[in-house]
């Protein structure tokens, strides 16, 4: 090798650079999979578990948050159209429902 003139590299460096590269490549491939399996199964876990993601829960929150302001808001409407009705029906010679002319 020490009659390899300067610039050019012996071909058995370029072989182990190559399979280096490869190796380096597979390993990352080998990764990745590794933590799509690992993803898969917990998912899978999850799903056994009955268990729901927090995107899940928030947007079921959400809604419910929303059926409670809406009931509130009916309640409240409700009260106000009795206390209307009561007043109506107290007033002499309202006519209101039960009375007798």
């Amino acid at each position: 090798m020490a009659d390899t003139p300067p610039g050019n590299r012996p071909r058995l460096f370029d072989d182990l650079a190559g399979i280096a590269g490869g190796a380096v490549s597979a390993i990352a491939g080998l990764k990745d999979e590794a933590e799509a399996m690992v993803r898969a199964r917990v998912d899978e876990a999850l799903r056994r578990l009955d268990l729901v993601r927090r995107e899940e829960f928030e947007a079921v929150a959400a809604m419910a948050a929303r059926a409670r302001e809406a009931q509130e808001a009916a309640e409240a409407r409700l009260t106000a159209l009795e206390a209307k009705l009561d007043e109506l029906t107290r007033k002499p010679g309202g006519g209101g429902p039960g009375m007798i002319a």
